[in-house]
């Protein structure tokens, strides 16, 4: 039998909270925030305390759907006559997918149009939270940008269900971003979310199909704002120099009097900055100050020289941070004809793994410094599954300090960037350099398209057009070879 009920609930008593006689019956008395009396049934509670049994403020249905389970859903009505309307829908629809008016599935999406969009929004990242791609789990931090990005785009297109979702306000909305200077990468990172959203709706029955399938992406070639450049061999230099001496460096850097504007309270001097012209005498003078700590000057040359590796890793093999820090002792696989690094799938970002090959003096370098790690590890057997580098969580903010230490410009005339992602760009810049064909490049870079490797990661800048141009023959020059004989030409 169907019917329409409001829930109960029970809580603690609120206070000033007052036991009367009301009807012949003892109810707890009291008075809410807006001033409001209310008189609320009693109870005892399971350790025996006093407890008020009060009414949700809304109405729930109970009926029979067409396959006969019992069904409990809220009508989102305070009035008793909206509540029972709903109720009559809800009857009316079940006698509809009983005539055959409706499939189940149809019934099933009127179930879920009716439910708010945001309660979707959480099941879709619970979704993710369980699901694999490529052997990986979807990480908590992709996760959370997801959840950002779904709840800014719902929030800001006033979308109240997964019906009201349209292809037109999506288009209203990134022409608007747009006008307000939004990159075209982070608009398009927007209308992925919704999109993979909406085909997850499909896939789960909450909608009939993706009304997003059409959405137009921004244009991001025309519209970059990160654009990264490759570092030249000299700077590749001073970066290792200044990565590896920096640690020690950092406490010879001279004391210099504040400008009259810098000055704030009492302090009247800082710290000079560290350019690559004063790294080494900067240096000297920590190895002074040094002098009587043997065991912290030991841990920081190391440090040095561990990041002045992992520079040096990168831009030599092409792998990016999170795959350097997920390489373990036991994947170096140093030894052989072929020395090379083991990157696993769940570890890669196209989830296929590969196998990393090393250069000969790169391979002389990481057995010296797995030995070292050998030697630090306090008597204790260097265990497979540790980690080569250990990647600390302000590693950009160590980055540019070594940029800048080593007169590296962190932004160029042409607001070109540099990062640690550019030393990915470093390495495939440095592969067109050497002659490397494009397809070896391409597999070195472990990508997928040969435009990403030659249009992307390859730095124009530092190629050598002129040289090329020169090594054309000289057409029609006067030292050029000529004839008068006829060119045949076959069309």
């Amino acid at each position: 039998m169907a019917n329409i009920f409001r829930k109960t609930y029970t809580q603690h008593l609120p206070k000033r909270c007052e036991i009367v006689e009301r009807r012949g019956q003892r109810v707890a008395m009291w008075i809410d925030r807006r001033g409001r009396k209310h008189y609320d049934q009693i109870t005892t509670g399971q350790q025996g305390q006093t407890k008020i049994i009060r009414e949700s403020p809304t109405w729930f249905a109970r009926y029979r759907d067409a396959e006969g389970i019992e069904r409990i859903e809220s009508t989102g009505c305070r009035d008793e006559q909206a509540a029972r309307q709903v109720l009559a829908d809800l009857l009316r629809r079940v006698e509809h997918v009983k005539s055959g008016i409706l499939t189940a599935e149809q019934d099933r999406q009127a179930d879920f149009a009716d439910q708010p969009i945001t309660r979707h929004i959480v099941a879709y990242l619970e979704h993710l939270k369980a699901k694999t791609v490529r052997g990986k789990r979807v990480s908590a931090h992709h996760r959370r940008n997801v959840k950002h990005q779904l709840e800014r785009v719902v929030a800001e297109c006033g979308f109240k269900r997964v019906a009201d979702i349209s292809r037109e306000a999506l288009e209203t909305w990134m022409n608007q971003r747009e006008a307000e200077g939004m990159a075209g990468r982070t608009r398009n990172t927007h209308r992925a979310a919704i999109v993979a959203f909406c085909n997850w709706c499909v896939e789960s029955g909450r909608l009939s199909f993706n009304p997003l399938a059409r959405l137009h992406k921004a244009d991001e070639h025309g519209d970059r704002r990160r654009s990264r450049r490759a570092l030249t061999e000299d700077e590749i230099t001073r970066l290792l120099r200044a990565a590896e001496l920096r640690p020690v460096a950092e406490l010879g850097r001279e004391s210099v009097a504040k400008l009259d504007g810098e000055k704030t309270g009492r302090r009247t001097w800082t710290k000079a900055e560290l350019t690559f012209v004063t790294l080494d005498a900067a240096y000297q003078r920590g190895l002074k100050l040094l002098t009587d700590q043997p065991e912290r000057t030991d841990g920081l040359m190391f440090t040095g020289r561990q990041r002045a590796l992992m520079y040096r890793m990168m831009i030599c093999t092409g792998l990016r941070k999170s795959e350097l820090a997920s390489i373990t002792v036991g994947q170096a696989h140093l030894d052989g004809q072929y020395p090379s690094l083991k990157l696993l799938a769940k570890d890669e970002k196209a989830g296929r793994g590969a196998m990393i090959p090393l250069r000969a003096d790169l391979v002389e370098s990481l057995r010296a410094y797995i030995e070292d790690l050998h030697r630090r590890a306090s008597g204790k057997a260097l265990q497979h599954d540790a980690h080569l580098f250990p990647m600390p969580k302000d590693m950009i903010r160590v980055f540019d300090r070594d940029l800048a230490a080593a007169s590296i410009p962190k932004c160029d005339h042409r607001n070109r960037v540099v990062d640690l992602h550019a030393l990915r760009h470093t390495f495939g810049t440095h592969l067109a350099r050497a002659g490397v064909a494009p397809r070896v490049a391409m597999a070195a870079m472990r990508h997928s398209s040969l435009e990403l490797t030659m249009n992307v990661y390859t730095d124009p800048a530092l190629l050598d057009v002129a040289g090329a141009v020169e090594a054309l023959p000289a057409f029609g020059s006067p030292s050029g070879y000529a004839t008068d004989q006829a060119i045949s030409v076959a069309g």
